[in-house]
């Protein structure tokens, strides 16, 4: 879900800049900046940005950049010429001596160089400052996808290792069946002058060893393996469900774990973890 876009697009005297971060959260979180002249679309652009990035955490900027001779305030010529005509005119009247310094003085009547105008916001420039909105959400939209590319591949080689390691398991199964059968019956022929039932201990290893049994373990974490794959595959907004799937596969390998009274597969078991532990730090920034 991390990104950034920035967009500029001048209109007239004018530069609109549009800037967007997004970070990781569960849902969408939207903070916008809006210049005073936009704020009226305060609603369309919310809308806009909650369609096109869904969740994040969204810092939203849209801000005015003008020409500095468009920045400075004009000079009411025919204020100043009423100022200077009354001046004059009192001058005459009452004898009072003309200012030397003329600019200076008519400069500092009231607005002289006061701004008047009130800025109004049309369908020309508003179509300006959506089409630089739109460019910076398509490259942050474009970024995500880079940084998904690129987390799709790491999460393609964990699934990868934790399969492998899956496989590798089977090699110390049937091992691990006769080292049980063995450790029991020489624990039994340790005990002096004891008699017991071969048959009757067949049946009790039997069902021992079908508690320790870890193959539904494995098919089911198999098809996990299999289903976060196609997941992966199946398109944009899957961030949650890779979630619960990386869920369910702790859960089977967990589970492999607590039947595994075999340090060579205990050992397996905690490799696993690992990846699948890097697999949910990291699915966290899926969409």
């Amino acid at each position: 879900m991390t990104g950034y876009g920035k967009a500029v697009v001048s209109y007239k005297d004018k530069k609109i800049n549009v800037e967007v971060k997004s970070l990781n959260s569960k849902a969408l979180d939207l903070s916008a900046r809006i210049a005073p002249l936009y704020r009226e679309k305060e609603m369309e652009i919310r809308q806009k940005v909650a369609q096109t990035l869904i969740r994040g955490k969204v810092d939203f900027s849209i801000w005015i950049e003008r020409d500095a001779g468009a920045e400075a305030t004009p000079i009411n010529g025919a204020l100043v010429s009423n100022y200077y005509r009354q001046i004059k005119e009192l001058s005459q009247q009452y004898g009072i001596p003309e200012p030397q310094e003329w600019f200076a003085t008519l400069l500092r009547l009231p607005d002289v160089t006061t701004k008047t105008d009130v800025e109004v916001l049309d369908d020309e420039e508003w179509a300006a400052a959506r089409e630089a909105i739109e460019q910076a959400l398509e490259k942050l939209v474009e970024f995500r996808r880079q940084e998904g590319a690129a987390l799709q591949r790491r999460f393609e080689y964990n699934i990868e290792q934790i399969s492998r390691l899956l496989s590798s398991i089977e090699d110390y199964e049937v091992a691990r069946v006769e080292k049980i059968r063995a450790r029991i019956v020489d624990g039994l022929s340790a005990i002096p002058d004891v008699e017991y039932d071969k048959n009757r201990l067949e049946q009790e290893l039997i069902y021992y060893i079908e508690k320790l049994d870890i193959s539904e373990e494995k098919q089911r974490l198999s098809n996990h393996l299999r289903y976060f794959n196609e997941t992966m595959e199946s398109g944009e907004g899957q961030g949650k469900k890779l979630g619960f799937i990386a869920q369910e596969m702790g859960r089977e390998i967990n589970t492999t774990g607590s039947k595994s009274n075999m340090a060579e597969m205990q050992n397996i078991v905690v490799q696993m973890k690992d990846q699948l532990e890097q697999i949910k730090e990291q699915v966290l920034n899926v969409l």
